[in-house]
């Protein structure tokens, strides 16, 4: 957020702090949400690599459309497990999965 934002909004009654703050998330909490939203970033790159719909990615996983939106959004419900499935369904090797887990998290613009 840009400071001058920042300083309105705290003028004006607002409180300003990060998502961790008011999620109270734990140090662990959020390297742990980092890191599934590191592993959706790769998926979607992936299969955008590769030129793939969603629906088409499901059908090599035998899974559903929606369920490959959910783990490109890293939702909840979607595990670890099933998102690093998904990413060696579509050909990930270790050195990519190793790459994702250290690429830097894209923020959305504010």
């Amino acid at each position: 957020m840009r400071k001058a934002k920042q300083s309105t909004l705290e003028a004006n009654g607002w409180a300003v702090g990060s998502v961790d703050d008011f999620l109270e998330l734990t140090p662990e909490e959020s390297a742990l949400v980092d890191l599934k939203l590191r592993l959706s970033d790769a998926l979607r790159a992936r299969r955008a690599k590769l030129g793939l719909s969603q629906d088409a990615v499901a059908k090599r996983l035998r899974s559903s459309q929606s369920r490959v939106a959910k783990m490109e959004a890293g939702e909840a419900s979607v595990s670890f497990d099933l998102l690093v499935r998904a990413l060696v369904g579509l050909g990930a090797t270790t050195d990519d999965l190793a790459k994702a887990i250290r690429a830097k998290r894209r923020r959305p613009a504010a």
